[in-house]
């Protein structure tokens, strides 16, 4: 009998969790348009406003060493619920900051808040949902973006109204105080871990994972399939902040359409992003993720070949979109990818995805930004496809990685021991 689909639950622990994505989302999506007002209010220049960007990746890169430790420590409801708590702090003093250093503080809060909470909700849902993980992960960043798409109507109904910006981003206070509520009434248990009673000192598993014996063989095409969707994680981050950071330049250069324009067609990379998730969710549980993985990164060059050739805002409008239906698919699939292909150190695996993501936040957009300095948008734009091919590559490199090792590792003889 073949084994039946794998289906997605949407009880009450995975709606919970959807919180820590709708927070996120929130929090991005209000405060990127936000920048510019926060650069006039504080008499700063666009490169500082800019170094924002460097704050949240570098509390991006320190919540990869904290993470694990924490719900190692304390259990993963502890560990979501202080992420919030986070949240409010980095919210508040982002949003009274009366100086350029005091808002770089609140940004770096926020991020070390906001990342602890999607790096501990990620393998929460990954550990809950089991085959099911591409889902719930998919489904749970479609959720965050969307609820994010709201952001910058709400920034601009703020401004329009007289009160600024800062009632806009505030909200993210209030979704972070009703998240952590409601993740302080789930139950300690299953994927919500309770706090280990002692720290193992040799690098064992924890008392309630289920340790496997696997041979060399499954084990080494494991640990390749693991850095084939690291590599997949660091070109889908590269390619969403690059790209939303410069595709404004690149509208702007190649359209001649105005600031405010060139700045609007943005939100249709975003719109793309949210509605694939919510396709690409249901569809992962019938179609290999590494598979769905490695058509994202091809559909973001045909998206990336409309933009770089548009010569009207609306070509390139739609190119942004066509971009966004590849972007969207690429972070979800790589880390529920990557987290099947660790099991029992989900956490672990998604510290090394945080880690690595901040880099690439940090690193991408700088380094596109200079190129366009030296050759202009249009011609440094070219690295985009380039990074997407390595993506793709890595994708087809992983699942293959990974059916091999399923293979080898399901071969058993006559006596029960494995076959290498």
């Amino acid at each position: 009998m073949a084994p039946s689909t794998p289906r997605l639950r949407r009880d009450r622990f995975t709606v919970t969790l959807y919180g820590c994505f709708v927070v996120w989302g929130w929090l991005l999506y209000s405060f990127n348009p936000s920048v510019p007002l926060l650069a006039d209010d504080l008499g700063i220049s666009g490169a500082q406003a800019g170094l924002h960007g460097t704050a949240m990746a570098a509390g991006a890169i320190l919540t990869a060493f904290l993470t694990p430790r924490a719900v190692r420590a304390r259990g993963r409801r502890w560990t979501l619920v202080l992420a919030c708590a986070v949240v409010v702090v980095g919210t508040v003093v982002l949003l009274t900051a009366g100086t350029l250093a005091q808002s770089l503080l609140g940004m770096f809060v926020l991020a070390i808040g906001g990342n602890l909470a999607i790096s501990g909700a990620q393998p929460g849902l990954a550990q809950h949902h089991g085959a099911a993980a591409s889902a719930a992960v998919t489904e749970a960043n479609g959720v965050g973006s969307s609820i994010g798409l709201l952001g910058p109507l709400a920034v601009g109904a703020c401004v329009a109204a007289g009160f600024g910006w800062r009632p806009a981003v505030a909200v993210t206070a209030l979704l972070a105080v009703l998240t952590a509520a409601l993740l302080g009434r789930q139950p300690v248990g299953g994927a919500m871990t309770p706090a280990e009673r002692r720290a193992p000192q040799d690098g064992t598993p924890t008392p309630d994972v289920a340790e496997v014996e696997v041979d060399e063989q499954p084990r080494r095409r494991a640990g390749l399939a693991t850095w084939c969707f690291l590599a997949t994680l660091v070109a889908a981050i590269s390619l969403e902040n690059a790209t939303t950071y410069w595709s404004t330049e690149l509208v702007i250069e190649r359209t001649g359409a105005g600031a405010g324009i060139a700045a609007a067609t943005t939100a249709g990379l975003v719109a793309g992003m949210s509605a694939v998730r919510f396709v690409v969710a249901p569809l992962s549980l019938r179609v290999r993720p590494a598979l769905l993985l490695t058509g994202a990164f091809l559909v973001a060059i045909a998206g990336w070949a409309v933009l770089w050739t548009a010569t009207t805002p609306a070509v390139a409008l739609t190119g942004l979109v066509v971009a966004g239906f590849g972007y969207g698919a690429q972070y979800p699939l790589s880390v529920s990818l990557l987290l099947a292909a660790t099991p029992g150190s989900g956490d672990a695996a998604q510290a090394r995805a945080t880690l690595a993501g901040g880099i690439a936040i940090g690193v991408a957009p700088f380094a596109l930004g200079a190129l366009a300095d030296q050759v202009g948008a249009h011609t440094a734009f070219v690295i985009v496809p380039v990074v997407a091919v390595v993506g793709a590559l890595a994708a087809w490199g992983g699942g293959v990685a990974v059916r091999r090792s399923a293979q080898v590792a399901s071969v058993v003889d006559a006596d029960g021991s494995r076959v290498r």
